[in-house]
């Protein structure tokens, strides 16, 4: 197959690249080349901007049997792109998220057909509010445009090596220390994460199978609560923790992990539509101990968001 990879050097889109490599596709990557320059040395890179609008290099370039977009975040991006293509492309595999779903009247094992937010166009801001309604305004688009040759796949918390937000990295870091453990939330709220690699091996699958569809993307194989995922960690790493419910009040804003009740139902989304075509399900102690190899590898950085050891130890105390 011939692939092309809107986006394919940070994350996700790297992940899928790798996939799509090791099951002998040829794949072009399309992006601002200012990360991952290094990687896929002999991939070729068509340099562009979504943002500015540039996409003189995918329109100079050749065709594809499916394109696999994992930058568009707003309606712009994707019309843009679809433009630059033309005829030119097989299947379009756009990367949405569930934060497309409404919120409030789902309950657990809510599958692809639940209903979405109201899509949003007059924006091009990213936040909260906007950023599943700019991915809704996304889907119908590609929808509108190709039809059957349409494949949505909706990720829950994509979680792995290489995982540039904190989110995992940030729980099997802190389980690692081992001790009393703060936890600003509940230990019984439930939790869905997928590996990066078994979002990419679904990505690649379905276009290898050219299926149409809404898919949803989430782990692991069996269900787990937050006490549940940082005892996992403390396994892997060998550590011994006591986890110490905190007010979530005390906690700084976009803890990792952390839902508040009225969301838990969006962590228990249904698998079944993407295991039947091919989603696989790593075991979650296997995507704990790569995410630990490798944030000691590349030296346990500073993260965004959680606690830092004086933080959390302030926070125990009170």
């Amino acid at each position: 197959m011939r692939i092309l990879v809107l986006g394919g050097t940070v994350f996700v889109g790297r992940a899928i690249v790798d996939e799509a490599l090791r099951t002998g596709a040829e794949v072009t990557v399309f992006g601002r080349g200012r990360t991952g320059a290094e990687l896929f040395p002999a991939v070729p890179r068509l340099i562009g901007d979504r943002d500015s609008g540039d996409y003189h290099a995918l329109g100079r370039a050749g065709d594809w049997d499916a394109v696999v977009d994992v930058s568009g975040y707003v309606p712009r991006h994707v019309g843009q792109a679809m433009a630059a293509l033309g005829d030119r492309a097989g299947r379009y595999l756009f990367v949405s998220s569930h934060a497309v779903y409404a919120r409030t009247g789902v309950g657990p094992g809510s599958d692809e057909d639940t209903p979405r937010r109201p899509s949003v166009r007059d924006t091009e801001e990213l936040s909260e509010a906007t950023y599943g309604p700019l991915k809704a305004a996304c889907e119908d688009d590609v929808l509108a445009r190709y039809g059957e040759r349409a494949t949505i796949v909706r990720p829950g918390k994509v979680v792995g090596p290489h995982d540039p937000q904190a989110g995992l990295t940030y729980w099997v870091r802190r389980a690692a220390r081992g001790g009393r453990v703060a936890l600003p939330g509940r230990p019984e709220q439930p939790i869905q994460l997928v590996d990066s690699r078994d979002l990419a091996t679904l990505v690649v699958r379905l276009l290898r199978d050219d299926r149409p569809g809404a898919f949803h993307a989430v782990g692991p194989a069996e269900p787990i609560t937050l006490a549940g995922l940082i005892g996992t960690c403390a396994r892997v790493a060998g550590s011994e923790v006591e986890i110490v419910p905190a007010p979530a009040e005390a906690a700084p804003p976009f803890f990792p992990l952390i839902r508040p009740t009225a969301q838990w139902t969006a962590q228990q989304r249904s698998p079944a539509r993407a295991r039947a075509a091919g989603l696989p399900a790593t075991p979650l102690a296997t995507t704990v101990a790569d995410v630990l190899a490798w944030d000691r590898e590349r030296g346990e950085p500073p993260l965004e968001h959680g606690l830092s050891p004086v933080q959390e130890a302030q926070l125990l105390g009170a």
